[in-house]
């Protein structure tokens, strides 16, 4: 997996969730935009101060950790 440099992870930012670029945007706040439909474009003119490649690592960050852990879902 090539290097995550936009995400970072500090006990005193957030409490210690994954961040992009020590600011107070979670990882989970952006994947949690785009699963409600936001798109990228959205995102970047409702928060100016993100940059494109920061909701592809945020994006790219929560695809590693789900490959990281098996999750049960309910069977169909």
């Amino acid at each position: 997996m090539n290097t995550l440099e936009r995400i970072t992870q500090r006990p005193d930012t957030m409490g210690g969730k994954p961040c992009i670029r020590g600011m107070r945007v979670t990882v989970g706040m952006i994947v949690g935009q785009i699963a409600a439909g936001a798109t990228t474009e959205q995102l970047l003119v409702e928060y100016p101060y993100l940059e494109p490649e920061d909701i592809t690592q945020a994006l790219r960050y929560a695809a590693w950790r789900a490959e990281e852990r098996e999750v049960a879902l309910a069977s169909a």
